[in-house]
């Protein structure tokens, strides 16, 4: 029986370990690190032996192949010991992709891969599809592909989840844009990066689809360089294309084949000039599906964020007011601060449910000007985030909470609540929590 190794205990990892079961194969799982209860419980439902807090080499080295979770660099210690035993090395899109006869709609992009892959999914929905969402967004890829009958999926790929990937193909990809990101993963050469990100292309031929950003300088300065066997469709803000998208006065057209779709940029649900190019690339996407022009416009027009879920509330003083309360636990806080483009005032605490907050450092580092702790012990957030945030506070009540925000924030920032922890401490719920935070910015 062939031996699979699977390492890291996230998401991911957990997710193609599951699915290795599925397949019959002798599986493993060692996380260096401690294992989530959710990632936890879920391993021993399916009957699969792990590890947590080390690697045990003899565990790990007679594996026949390993699957590695897109947060362990190359440079990882264990990942160097299987490259040197000739133990071959995948991703879990990767694995997954291998047992997935269904189309895949793959996004990657330094910025807006997660708008435009919720915005295609949505649009996929109401168009009645058996669609699937997954990659770096919602359930684990390779879980789905265990335990569900999706006709279609719409996978979020970061460059990470690229990397170790292989034979899998995407028949419709989309880049969004690239600037330049996680260097450090790639040598500080931005030129591997770039790579990175049009592995998403890799295996494509003539009968599949390439959406790109035409406007985005990084991303055509490497189409130059390749071969690109499918069918290319850009999307721009600065002309006209024979195929794919632009913008015309006010509107919106794209064509696709010898079919036209047209909607006033004012009927976008997204506002914004990077949420056009979002928009875009989304409804060159549902052209190639077949998707009706009716649908596609209605799709474009009511995309919104569900209460509490990274829900625009109000903009006052040019401070807009985000409410994500139902974000409980640091991925979903994660999404919420990745796709934030401007200076972040976070609102965070509750009820630690455990959380390893190391995710969030980076995310914390680069875009969140300060930190406002609403909860009863704050003590691990301090410690998590006070070498990396220049601004921390205490409040207890979301009145409290709003009032020093929006002392903070200048025109340009966003107040941000997204949790990362339950809400039982000083709230009846989440729902609780984001009504009063809602309510309190509305009496600004």
């Amino acid at each position: 029986m062939k031996r699979i190794v699977v390492l890291g205990g996230g998401e991911s990892g957990v997710g193609a370990a599951v699915l290795a079961k599925v397949k019959g194969f002798d599986v493993f799982l060692s996380d260096k690190g401690n294992i989530a209860g959710k990632y936890v419980e879920e391993l021993e439902k399916w009957g699969i032996p792990y590890e947590s807090g080390q690697h045990t080499e003899e565990l790990i080295l007679n594996a026949d192949e390993v699957i590695k979770s897109p947060g362990i660099p190359s440079t990882a210690p264990m990942v160097e010991k299987i490259a040197a035993a000739g133990i071959g090395i995948i991703s879990e899109i990767e694995f997954a992709g291998r047992y997935d006869k269904a189309r895949k709609i793959c996004i990657t992009g330094s910025n807006g891969k997660t708008t435009t892959t919720s915005l295609i999914y949505y649009l996929l929905k109401n168009a009645g599809l058996n669609v699937g969402l997954g990659g770096n967004i919602g359930k684990s890829y390779a879980l789905q592909v265990a335990t569900e009958n999706y006709d279609i999926y719409v996978l979020e790929l970061s460059s990470f989840q690229l990397d170790n990937m292989y034979d899998f193909k995407a028949d419709i990809a989309i880049i969004t844009n690239i600037t330049p990101d996680h260097l450090d993963r790639y040598d500080h050469k931005l030129e591997n990066y770039v790579k990175a990100k049009f592995r998403i292309t890799r295996n494509m031929d003539s009968d599949d689809c390439f959406i790109f950003c035409s406007d985005d300088e990084i991303t055509i300065s490497h189409l130059d360089k390749i071969v690109m066997k499918a069918k290319m469709l850009p999307f721009t803000q600065k002309g006209e294309v024979k195929q794919g998208a632009f913008v015309r006065d006010d509107k919106m057209i794209v064509r696709y084949q010898d079919s036209e779709c047209d909607m006033f940029l004012q009927e976008l649900a997204l506002g914004g000039r990077h949420n056009v190019y979002n928009s875009m690339a989304a409804a060159i996407a549902g052209k190639v599906m077949n998707i009706d022009n009716q649908t596609i416009r209605e799709a474009l027009s009511s995309f919104q964020a569900v209460e509490h879920r990274l829900e625009k509330v109000l903009s006052v003083g040019d401070v807009l007011y985000i409410n994500d309360s139902k974000a409980t636990n640091v991925d979903a806080a994660w999404y919420a601060l990745e796709c934030q483009t401007r200076p972040v005032v976070w609102i965070v605490g509750g009820t630690d449910k455990g959380n390893d907050y190391a995710p969030l450092l980076e995310l914390a580092k680069e875009k969140v000007k300060a930190i406002i702790c609403m909860g009863l012990d704050n003590r691990k957030i301090h410690e998590s985030f006070g070498a990396v945030v220049p601004e921390m506070h205490d409040v207890t009540s979301a009145d409290a909470a709003v009032k020093l925000a929006a002392g903070i924030a200048k025109a340009g920032d966003v107040v941000l609540l997204s949790p990362c922890c339950a809400s039982f401490d000083l709230f009846k719920n989440y729902e609780d929590r984001g009504r009063q935070f809602k309510e309190a910015v509305r009496n600004l």
